[in-house]
């Protein structure tokens, strides 16, 4: 049984307050997440090795966004997206 048995999936987006670093100037920006929840119980067919990874897997956010363009009219350069984790715990 692979991990995604394990989860449900959703995209979400997520505004985070960040710092262009070329200009300097701090707005908020829209992030996507891949939201993979815990089902409430194990999927049909599973054995004991599954049970297992069943019980040790946690719900957790991937971010997919990796740049971002700066707001100001002035810049609109891309950089990336530091500071912010690329996978978080629920």
């Amino acid at each position: 049984m692979e991990e995604r048995d394990f989860f449900d999936e959703r995209p979400e987006q997520r505004t985070h307050v960040m710092t262009c670093p070329h200009c300097g100037q701090q707005d908020e920006y829209q992030l996507s997440w891949l939201v993979r929840r815990k089902k409430p119980q194990l999927p049909r067919g599973a054995d004991d090795r599954d049970r297992a990874r069943f019980a040790k897997a946690q719900s957790y956010m991937v971010r997919r966004d990796d740049m971002v363009g700066c707001k100001n009219v002035r810049c609109r350069k891309r950089f990336d997206v530091a500071g912010i984790q690329s996978v978080a715990f629920i």
